[in-house]
């Protein structure tokens, strides 16, 4: 058996999820049971983009809800983990020529507590966040992600939290369960394949093939940045399980998988 914490991505999708039950939800609850328990949980969320790279140094990172015009119950959600101040400093140091510094300030965002409520209902394990530098391409974030690669061997479960397409633009909200719109699902269907045979360069030039699909299910990259993240962190004889696929108001892929 391998002494490397697995990775982890997920498709976050909308708030919504948070109270719902669907097959997305339960698919994160099992899955939760079936990893082995982390000392600490290290989430790459699409919902904390900033200039240059961040982790979050709080003992009690507070809980942000970042999302707008939701029904009430999903305010009520609380989810309250510690954070890991000594962990976060010891990142920073991971970094060496990567320069990784600590925030005090923001917290743990719906990407990453909306999952974990799902998966770790406990909130017993602590948490910290590592933002998405919004100055960094596809090429350099990926690159910038395998600086966490002793985390894997430390304990740590490291999660990306994004979605693989994600075009709010053109979402049907009414329309949770259809099917997704057709350059949706082929660009699905491109990044499934890309992991199966590890095309790194096709996952980072994911609009290579096809420009036009590649705007339209990654108009904007900060969703499928943390995708980024686990494929560089996956190592070379390491497969893709999926534990859920599909999609919400057809624009949104579900698609999650872990890595082992």
């Amino acid at each position: 058996m391998s002494d490397l914490m697995p990775l982890l991505f997920v498709g976050h999708g909308s708030p919504m999820n948070i109270i719902q039950q669907n097959d997305f939800t339960e698919s994160l609850r099992k899955a939760g049971t079936a990893l082995p328990k982390p000392r600490l949980i290290l989430c790459v969320s699409a919902h904390w983009v900033t200039d240059g790279t961040f982790v979050t140094g709080a003992a009690k990172p507070k809980q942000i809800y970042d999302f707008y015009g939701f029904p009430d119950d999903l305010y009520d959600v609380i989810y309250d983990p510690a954070g890991s101040p000594k962990d976060a400093e010891y990142i920073t140091r991971l970094g060496k020529n990567i320069p990784v510094s600590p925030d005090d300030h923001w917290g743990i965002d719906h990407g990453t507590w909306a999952v974990l409520h799902q998966l770790y209902p406990g909130h017993d394990i602590p948490v910290i966040q590592l933002s998405v530098d919004g100055n960094k391409d596809e090429a350099e974030h990926f690159q910038l992600a395998s600086f966490l690669r002793p985390l894997r061997s430390e304990g740590v479960l490291i999660i990306g939290s994004g979605n693989i397409v994600h075009n709010l633009r053109l979402i049907s909200w009414h329309q949770f369960g259809e099917e997704p719109f057709p350059w949706a699902r082929k660009f699905d269907e491109q990044v499934t394949d890309a992991l199966a045979r590890k095309d790194d360069d096709l996952l980072i030039n994911f609009d290579s093939r096809d420009r036009d699909m590649g705007f339209h299910a990654v108009p904007t990259n900060e969703h499928y940045l943390p995708l980024l993240s686990i494929a560089a962190l996956r190592g070379k004889v390491e497969n893709v399980e999926y534990i859920h696929e599909g999609f919400q108001h057809r624009s949104v892929s579900m698609r999650s998988f872990i890595v082992r």
